[in-house]
């Protein structure tokens, strides 16, 4: 089946394209494969372990980035999540929730009161943020060893790390997303934490999607 092209827009870093194969919406940077909304089990997950991880409730939340809407729609499921600030670096995406195709997906959603939408890069609302959030959920681009823009590296580095550990108020959790497994990353994050817990989903093809949930900054 070939996909329909919906949307083509340069975005800030770089080409977005959103495409619909059958009943499934795909987002595209720069010509490869961010993610679609076939399954959504792995990104639910991340919410779902990273606010039971955390001492309060209810919970301020962090959500970066908003990608298709599963993990936002998963924090506003749960009770105990109070409040949800959603990071996202392409204002397009918003609007695609907010009046275009990705709106059948969240259905407004991102107009919930429960909800903040801040533009721009997680890293700098982390840096703003001390001691801010009770979940940090992170699902930035592929996830640390596949990387679609460069410069997100920098998230998964044991700076990024260490200012994500920053942002978290006492009993928070920090919660990370991945296209696959990493050993490298896995090891700088139990550096930097206590206490790290994997959690792994199984795909139609490759590798398992990953979780990481981290407690008690070191």
């Amino acid at each position: 089946m070939s996909a329909e092209v919906l949307q083509r827009v340069r975005g800030v870093a770089g080409e977005l394209v959103l495409r619909r194969e059958g009943d499934v919406l795909q987002v595209i940077s720069d010509g490869v494969f961010l993610m679609d909304t076939r399954d959504g089990r792995s990104e639910r997950l991340l919410v779902r372990e990273t606010v039971a991880a955390s001492a309060a409730a209810p919970a301020r939340v962090l959500v970066g980035g908003l990608g298709v809407g599963f993990s936002l729609l998963e924090a506003l499921s749960l009770p105990d999540v109070g409040e949800v600030v959603v990071s996202e670096l392409e204002p397009q995406v918003v609007r695609w929730h907010t009046d275009g195709p990705l709106r059948e997906i969240t259905r407004g959603a991102v107009e919930d009161a429960r909800v903040r939408v801040v533009l721009g890069d997680v890293r700098d609302l982390l840096a703003a943020s001390a001691g801010g959030f009770d979940a940090i959920c992170l699902d930035t681009d592929n996830g640390p060893d596949w990387l679609v823009r460069s410069t997100n590296s920098a998230l998964y580095d044991a700076d990024g790390i260490a200012l994500a550990a920053r942002a978290l108020a006492p009993g928070g959790a920090l919660g990370v997303w991945s296209a696959g497994r990493s050993a490298a990353y896995e090891q700088r994050l139990r550096a930097g934490f206590a206490t790290v817990a994997r959690h792994e989903t199984e795909v139609a093809r490759g590798e398992p999607d990953v979780v990481w949930v981290a407690r008690s900054p070191r």
